[in-house]
């Protein structure tokens, strides 16, 4: 009405009121009245601003790569950036200029070139793995960038959501990876398997071990019973060989004793100790000691004549009561 306007603005949105070229009024969340014919409003986003980015780069390899994330900033210098570019709002409260949307674009850009001053240098694999890198060179380079500082803005974080190569190289790569996986996966399988030779190894040189310890025990047991059976043996031969010598010296003692007792009787003639025996002579022992005699002197003998009587007493069987 009249000219007279009110305008609220929220806490995320810093308000300047420009009037005959100078500013009246400015901050953040500002509410007021004011006369738009005389009033030039200017509307700054002061909060935090996301844009997203899509990037098309060659690597140091000579491959295209894509990559694609987000870029945070805000505004820290409202003044500045309004001199910069137009923010101002025309009377249905909206940027009257395009200058608003160019802020996004500028600081795109500039992470592109950071960007490609990385990726430049960088191969496709080593990209594709070290997103990171990427992310720290890009914010170095903000902090350190003079176009940014005079636009009055201050980049909070730039992030990578993903970096892509072409379908073909994206293949290649994953064959790739794919083989030196399944070169792995063999090498683990060949690793395990030697792992259970070396162990089979470890447990049959133990069981041999054992076997040998076992057999070793069995041979000293052998040993130290053959020892003893020779040693018993030796005993029992030294035992044989002195009662060899006992029964020797026994013997030679009874035959010097049987010696020294016959040797008297050696030129005694067997007549006269069978007389002199106990039971002496009998008839038969006469009668066949005189035969034997005629035996002797046959020679002198012309004739003999024995009667049927001593014969028969002869050939007689000798009563044992007799004896």
């Amino acid at each position: 009405m009249f000219g007279i306007r009110y305008l609220k603005a929220p806490p995320t949105t810093y308000i300047m009121q420009f009037r005959k070229g100078s500013v009246v009024r400015e901050g953040a969340g500002l509410a007021f009245l004011y006369f738009a014919p005389t009033s030039v409003i200017v509307s700054l986003p002061f909060g935090s601003t996301d844009a997203p980015y899509v990037f098309n780069e060659v690597t140091a390899d000579f491959q295209e790569a894509t990559i694609q994330g987000q870029l945070t900033y805000r505004i820290t210098n409202p003044a500045r950036l309004s001199a910069l570019l137009d923010y101002s709002l025309d009377a249905q409260g909206r940027h009257q200029s395009d200058d608003p949307g160019k802020l996004n674009d500028r600081l795109i850009q500039a992470a592109q070139i950071l960007a490609r001053e990385y990726t430049g240098k960088a191969r496709l694999r080593d990209l594709l793995l070290g997103s990171d890198d990427l992310v720290k060179h890009v914010e170095a380079g903000f902090r350190s960038m003079e176009s940014v500082a005079m636009l009055g803005v201050e980049v909070l974080g730039f992030s990578v959501l993903s970096i892509k190569g072409t379908p073909e190289m994206s293949k290649a790569l994953q064959a790739d990876a794919r083989e030196k996986l399944l070169q792995q996966a063999d090498e683990a399988i060949y690793a395990r398997r030697n792992t259970a030779v070396e162990l089979e190894r470890k447990i049959r040189e133990n069981e041999l071990q054992t076997e040998i310890a076992v057999e070793l025990k069995r041979r000293q047991v052998k040993e130290t019973k053959l020892q003893a059976d020779i040693a018993l043996e030796q005993e029992r031969s030294a035992l044989v060989d002195r009662k060899v010598e006992n029964q020797r010296k026994e013997a030679e003692a009874q035959g010097a004793a049987l010696r020294a007792t016959l040797e008297p009787l050696r030129e005694t003639d067997w007549r006269t100790l069978m007389a002199a025996s106990p039971k002496g002579f009998d008839a038969r022992s006469l009668i066949a000691m005189g035969f034997l005699d005629l035996a002797n002197s046959s020679g002198k003998i012309g004739q003999l004549n024995i009667s049927p009587d001593l014969l028969q007493s002869l050939l007689q069987t000798r009563d044992p009561s007799e004896e």
